[in-house]
């Protein structure tokens, strides 16, 4: 049996190292070859070097161009490269596998033909402070939403994971990563798996060590991306992937209307303000409970708020411009946040 493992990669050079040593570490059945695949996206940090370095190493590491720069791409160009395998794997750059996530995914795919994808559970590891106030926002039900595998404490059915492993024939059933989508190419995937009738799984006996981008622009851009390329992703399927979906939209949508309750009256205008002064509490809460001093609470209830707007401006954008102008991606929209 073979097994594909696909590194969608661009300027990791501090990463990358980590990443491939610990898919080697990994422990595996006797029977299974594994080939792994960086597809690195022309970088220019040292990341190519350090990549044919570690082939000295790996008989079985190979490094791919990937000219278009773009992680839907690097997904298809990795497994195209890897061939007819029995699984493929897709790793992050930054993602550090446990020792028994290979084995553990190869066999619930193996003993349940249900399952049809495997993910595990994220544990943050911290580049700076700033990165420890995203993690811990993104590690709550407030703010990514219930249901998100983030938040999961045990192992079960979800919609989508992160470093998923996939058997090789879901790709001969629905296709491969649709290479339209900049962002949310992973969740569109795992929509269509559901649609075929597949499961998505988190399993919570395994997971990977993730280096958290410690950078609030970049966390405004990815979240507003989110939203925006969500959008696109429901015109596609025509209807909407998940109900919390919703939720940052509607909210940056009441705020509009705040101002212009008080035109009814002071008093409709105070009743108005009662979904404010609800986000105001949970996000007091949160913060206060996550937060390990003054100035970590501060920045979470900035966090909170950053994850919920952008998310919410960039689903309203998307509207617009693709349920009522009809538009496809802007231009600008398809630059990645890193």
């Amino acid at each position: 049996m073979k097994l594909t493992v696909v590194v969608p990669c661009r300027n990791e050079a501090l990463y990358i190292a980590e990443c491939i040593d610990a898919i080697y570490k990994c422990e595996l059945p006797t029977n299974i070859d594994m080939s792994v695949f960086v597809v690195d996206g022309m970088s220019d940090d040292g990341t190519r070097e350090v990549i044919n370095e570690l082939k000295l190493k790996y008989s079985t590491l190979y490094l791919v161009d990937n000219k278009k720069e773009l992680t839907p791409f690097a997904f298809n160009w990795g497994i195209y490269e890897g061939g007819k395998v029995d699984f493929v794997q897709i790793v992050g750059a930054r993602h550090i596998l446990s020792q028994n996530y290979l084995m553990c995914c190869i066999q619930r795919l193996t003993e349940n033909s249900a399952i049809w994808c495997v993910g595990g559970r994220i544990i943050n590891e911290y580049v700076n402070g700033t990165g420890e106030t995203i993690a811990k926002a993104m590690g709550t039900s407030f703010g990514m939403g219930i249901g998100n595998f983030r938040t999961l404490s045990k192992s079960g059915y979800t919609d989508t994971v992160t470093s998923p492993m996939y058997p090789y024939w879901v790709f001969e059933k629905i296709g491969f990563f649709d290479e339209e989508l900049i962002r949310n190419q992973d969740d569109d995937f795992n929509y269509r798996v559901h649609k075929e009738g597949g499961k998505v799984f988190y399993d919570h006996d395994i997971s990977l060590k993730y280096y958290v981008r410690g950078n609030f622009k970049g966390l405004r851009r990815q979240f507003y991306q989110y939203g925006y390329w969500k959008v696109y992703v429901n015109k596609k399927h025509g209807g909407i992937t998940t109900m919390r979906q919703l939720v940052p939209p509607f909210f940056v949508l009441y705020l509009f209307t705040v101002p212009l309750a008080f035109l009814f009256g002071s008093n409709f205008g105070v009743l108005w303000l009662a979904p404010t002064v609800i986000h105001i509490v949970l996000n007091i809460i949160f913060s206060t409970k996550n937060a390990k001093n003054s100035t970590e609470f501060v920045s979470l209830i900035f966090t909170y708020l950053m994850l919920h707007i952008s998310y919410g401006l960039g689903y309203l954008i998307g509207l617009i411009q693709f349920m009522i102008l009809n538009r496809k991606p802007s231009q600008n929209q398809k630059r990645m946040s890193r």
